[in-house]
């Protein structure tokens, strides 16, 4: 598990390519791999990798499968680009942001960049299969840095988060541009209480609900509208 709150920045040193596997070098800050173990988790621009070996005291190895590299942004990257790096949140650990864990949930492109006293505002595309999970004021994952979402447009399909001058300062976000893609990784008790909504809503309605979202449709809405998770609702 991780925090979503980002330790540091790496470098990629080297990239090796196997049948089906894809081998990175990251090169850390002094001190990042103390007592860091073969078998270790560290998650690198939000994406859970293990340790395969220790080449030096800021220096290891990680294995990634195709599948990973096709499904995050991992696959696109080059020796010499930087990643947001944390170590496994240990026992008792502070959750400074949200657990988080590892696994991505898409790719999203980041469609927008504005710049706000000091702030960034990212508008973030989200593939419809996803549109459920992201509410105003609720957390998202973005390259592991766990941030929370201003405003969502569900129908148009994109999200905003505001990007503070310490989260610039700390993360690799500063050198990112309207067309990346950025691995997402949606909160996950949120996406159990919709998921578990949508069910009951389901089960009530059952014949009905064609017939009710074909109504709510007339009037510019959806049953995504209602079933919002009542936590995440707006005051």
């Amino acid at each position: 598990m991780f925090t979503g709150i980002v330790q540091a920045t790496a470098g990629i040193a080297a990239i090796h390519d196997r049948a089906g596997l894809r081998t990175f070098t990251l090169d850390f800050p002094e001190g990042f791999c103390q007592d860091l173990a073969i078998g270790a988790s560290v998650s690198t621009d939000g994406v859970c990798l293990t340790v395969t070996e220790i080449l030096s005291p800021t220096q290891a190895n990680f294995d990634v499968m195709q599948q990973s590299l096709n499904i995050t942004t991992l696959g696109s990257y080059g020796q010499g680009d930087r990643v947001n790096v944390e170590r496994a949140a240990k026992d008792g650990a502070e959750i400074g942001g949200h657990p988080l864990s590892g696994h991505i949930d898409f790719s999203g492109m980041l469609a927008s960049v504005r710049e706000f006293d000091n702030n960034l505002v990212w508008r973030v595309a989200v593939p419809p299969e996803f549109r459920r999970y992201v509410f105003a004021k609720g957390y998202i994952a973005i390259h592991g840095a766990s941030l929370t979402v201003s405003e969502v447009n569900r129908a148009e399909g994109w999200f905003e988060v505001w990007l503070i001058p310490e989260t610039r300062r700390a993360t690799v976000f500063e050198g990112k541009k309207a067309g990346d893609r950025l691995n997402i990784e949606i909160e996950r008790s949120t996406q159990v209480v919709v998921d578990t909504v949508r069910e009951a809503v389901q089960e009530s309605l059952g014949r009905l609900q064609p017939v009710l979202e074909a109504l709510l449709k007339e009037k510019g809405l959806s049953l995504e509208d209602f079933v919002q998770p009542p936590a995440l609702k707006n005051p």
